[in-house]
């Protein structure tokens, strides 16, 4: 079984499919359960317009609602960039944040997005809330979040480097992650290397539905056929 991080030339196929593409070609192995591996929508993306992108978890968990225990500043807490720094780039930020509810505050807005820039990232994921957004935007940093908020309140990490939790998916440090528009699927190692090719062959089949219901020609008992002949193919 093949779990190691792809080539730079593979990352980059797979970010040139959508996210819906991956979450069904994914499907097509048949490697995990249907209704698993991607976040509900109550994880949303900031920047809709952009690309997709791909990347390696590097996951922490805060808090915003109550102050810290010790250190006044919310960037004390540095030591969890060392963390970052272990997950091969290209890396996503994964951060849970463990408040009831979450998102009171945002621990990611225009400084710390360049600062997880630096450090190697191309995008966070967050249940909890981002700021900045307009200054954000601009720096070709992507953002998936459950809310925005003005104020970062009492946000801080607390925890870092462990199994996190959000949107209903569970990702561990080192998970290839995939998203656009429509959210953030996990994409299982083993079989990463292989979905740019079984995705085109997905993507050849639905044009062909397309082409047909668009056609002149169109008739129902064509379209069952050519149904049929898909599923035969998958």
């Amino acid at each position: 079984m093949n779990t190691k991080p792809l080539e730079p030339w593979q990352l980059e196929q797979l970010r040139s499919i959508g996210t819906c593409v991956v979450a069904s070609t994914i499907e097509f192995f048949g490697v995990r359960l249907q209704n698993t591996g991607f976040t509900k929508s109550n994880i949303r993306c900031m920047f809709p317009e952009r690309p997709s992108i791909a990347g390696y978890a590097a996951t922490a968990r805060i808090r915003s609602a109550d102050p810290p225990i010790e250190g006044r500043n919310y960037y004390r807490r540095t030591d969890w960039w060392n963390h970052i720094l272990t997950i091969p780039e290209p890396r996503v930020v994964v951060i849970e944040d463990v408040d009831d509810p979450p998102g009171l505050g945002a621990f990611v807005g225009e400084v710390n997005a360049h600062i997880l820039m630096a450090l190697g990232s191309t995008a966070l994921i967050t249940n909890g809330a981002v700021r900045d957004l307009r200054q954000v935007q601009a720096t070709g940093f992507q953002m998936f979040a459950g809310n925005v908020s003005a104020s970062h309140a009492y946000a801080h990490v607390f925890d870092f480097g462990g199994e996190v939790e959000l949107g209903g998916t569970k990702i561990t440090p080192g998970s290839l992650l995939h998203g656009d528009l429509h959210g953030v699927v996990t994409v299982p190692l083993e079989i990463a290397s292989k979905i740019p090719a079984a995705a085109h062959e997905i993507i050849k089949r639905r044009q062909h539905l397309i082409g047909l219901c668009r056609s002149p020609e169109f008739s129902i008992e064509q379209l069952r056929r050519a149904i049929d002949e898909t599923a035969i193919k998958a």
